[in-house]
């Protein structure tokens, strides 16, 4: 009996401890179960780009991009090929800045630090592209729910921007936009509302800021230039807007001094 304890014992010293089965075991059942988990697992690539452009535009300000440039499919249309539907284009994302007029620069640089200098940064955002530089104004500052006359909050923004739009001579077009929710009461569809929004503005411009109606007009785009895809609360709010486009004149290289 003393023999088989004692070679019992020197076969228990000169192998792996007990406990090192268990564990090793442990260690192959985990790294199974992992590999399991990643070979099952599958990314959401038309949901991971439509987070993406919800949080740059959120830390850009509602600033406009193009970072979706892929097809994203039947559900998704009304948002891929943003670069040829928007009128807008940030300022790093979607502008070739070696492409960029002086003019166009300069006439971006000096309404960000208007609106900079009037600490408007919460109610509107500044874009440009090759067309001139937008003044994009959050639908829920201008206008209630379905109306398209202007609120209290929205004629004061109107008012602190018409030292801005006075600053130049060019051209603004007023570009109302929706979301894809319907729209119901006074106004049938969204083209309607969208083009009801753009007038009220133009009319407060003209009426009430003295701004001349030769330099103005309105234009209603419906739901049918997105910014970001219609999928979500906040990319439906992102959707809704009122843009003023000052418009970029060639001729004159598009600015004027303001004397400041």
């Amino acid at each position: 009996m003393s023999k088989k304890r004692s070679k019992r014992n020197e076969i228990q010293r000169n192998g792996s401890p007990a406990w090192m089965t268990t564990y090793s075991d442990l260690m192959s059942l985990l790294l199974t179960f992992f590999i399991l988990l990643y070979s099952m697992s599958n990314i959401d690539a038309e949901k991971f780009k439509s987070v993406t452009a919800s949080l740059q535009s959120i830390l850009n300000g509602l600033g406009y991009t193009n970072i979706i440039e892929e097809d994203m499919g039947d559900d998704s249309k009304d948002s891929s090929n943003l670069d040829d539907l928007n009128n807008t284009g940030d300022i790093d994302e979607g502008i070739d800045m070696n492409t960029v007029k002086p003019g166009i620069l300069e006439m971006y640089e000096k309404v960000e630090a208007y609106v900079a200098k009037e600490e408007l940064e919460a109610q509107v955002s500044v874009s440009m592209n090759k067309r001139g530089v937008f003044v994009d104004i959050k639908e829920a500052i201008l206008f209630e729910s379905g109306s398209a006359e202007i609120k209290e909050s929205g004629l004061n923004v109107l008012n602190r921007l018409e030292g801005l739009i006075n600053d130049f001579e060019n051209e603004l077009v007023i570009e109302g936009h929706t979301d894809t929710v319907p729209s119901t009461g006074q106004y049938p569809t969204n083209w309607e509302l969208s083009t009801a929004r753009a007038v009220s503005v133009v009319r407060h411009l003209s009426e009430v800021e003295g701004v001349s109606p030769k330099r103005l007009s309105a234009v209603g785009y419906s739901e049918y230039r997105p910014i970001a895809p219609n999928d979500t609360r906040e990319n439906k709010s992102m959707n809704r807007r009122v843009n003023i486009l000052i418009i970029f004149d060639e001729e004159s290289d598009g600015v004027i001094d303001s004397g400041d």
